[in-house]
């Protein structure tokens, strides 16, 4: 059995619908191989990380930037997972109320420094949560659990 890890925060409920995506795609009934835990970023821990094959992050931009709450799970695991998560798969899921650029660019510096590998391309989703935006979640949860039980990351 796979293990994936989606940490999200939501203020407004937005991020936590995209959230709910993921979920829903990762839980296809196609696939069967993959054990999941969804987490705040503000009680994951390197434990969590430590067990997980994969992680989802998914966060809203605030002020051009990662939420708090996100970074503050960062500020927690960095140093702990360091030499432990090294070549971990991630995906990532922006709410954008602008083009998300900045979020994209703060999570990736982390991620960089913690040598975690992106094994999906992220999915932004600006303005209003949409249909669109909902399936792009869901198509993005569906190809990490698929590509977990696979054993392709």
């Amino acid at each position: 059995m796979k293990h994936l890890l989606l940490v999200h925060h939501s203020q407004t409920g937005s991020t936590a619908a995209l959230a709910q995506a993921v979920l829903d795609g990762a839980r296809d009934e196609a696939i069967s191989g993959v054990e999941l835990r969804v987490a705040s970023p503000l009680s994951a821990d390197a434990e969590d990380l430590r067990w997980a094959d994969a992680v989802i992050l998914g966060t809203p931009e605030n002020f051009g930037y990662m939420s708090g709450a996100l970074k503050y799970f960062f500020d927690r695991i960095y140093y702990p997972c360091l030499d432990h998560t090294q070549g971990l798969p991630y995906a990532l899921v922006i709410k954008a109320g602008n083009d998300g650029s900045g979020a994209l660019t703060s999570v990736r510096r982390i991620v960089t420094g913690l040598r975690w590998r992106e094994v999906q391309a992220p999915v932004i989703v600006s303005g209003e949560v949409n249909a669109a935006g909902l399936a792009a979640c869901r198509e993005l949860g569906m190809a990490i659990a698929a590509g977990l039980e696979a054993g392709l990351f």
